[in-house]
């Protein structure tokens, strides 16, 4: 542990439940970011130094690995699964009763506790049916979506309902470039079955 780039902290908070903690500044190329570590009393922690997480802009440190790759959002669940799986599934997207999605070459995502997501080829979607938007998200097991867009045809359908990973993590390169849709709100039917609308945590954020 580098110490020596650690300085005591010249306004640590007061907060009831930090405790006796011990604040400490990072110094390191720059500005002093404060109250980015500190240590707590008691035999089962002494000797450990803890880190503010990077999601603490300007207090946290930059970056956080395990082993060589890094760490994005959050540290991921070792009891929590994604799978990107190759199909040859029929899988058919429709919004109001318009086809925007007709494709053979699926990759299915499966990931613990959501729905099945199947990430399309671009050239079996519809894009010019949507307007690309600015939004982006960041998922641990995936990568950085910094592609979304949202439907402009008729009905009230909410925004940003189709994304796509350009570069995503090495444990789902198989959904490289390709366009999902939130089975939340479109119409999805998978070898002549229509799959019924699943309510998941996203659901009350998928507004219109």
């Amino acid at each position: 542990m580098r110490t020596d780039l650690l300085r005591p902290a010249r306004h640590p908070p007061v907060e009831e439940r930090t405790g006796p903690a011990v604040f400490y500044d990072l110094v390191a190329g720059g500005d002093p970011r404060p109250n980015a570590a500190w240590t707590f009393p008691g035999e089962d922690l002494s000797g450990h130094i803890a880190f503010a997480w990077f999601g603490r802009t300007g207090t946290g440190l930059d970056h956080w690995y395990e082993e060589d790759e890094e760490v994005f959002v959050h540290p991921r669940d070792p009891y929590k699964r994604v799978d990107a799986m190759p199909s040859s599934r029929h899988v058919l997207v429709e919004i109001g009763g318009t086809v925007v999605a007709d494709t053979r070459a699926p990759v299915l995502l499966f990931e613990t506790s959501l729905p099945i997501r199947y990430y399309l080829p671009r050239e079996d979607v519809r894009l010019d049916l949507f307007e690309p938007t600015d939004h982006s998200t960041r998922c641990p097991y995936k990568g950085t979506a910094r592609e979304y867009w949202s439907w402009h045809g008729a009905g009230a359908v909410p925004p940003d309902i189709l994304w796509s990973y350009p570069d995503p993590l090495p444990a789902v390169a198989a959904i490289k470039g390709r366009v999902a849709f939130f089975n939340e709100v479109v119409d999805l039917t998978v070898d002549g079955e229509r799959l019924p609308r699943p309510v998941t945590p996203f659901s009350a954020g998928l507004r219109t």
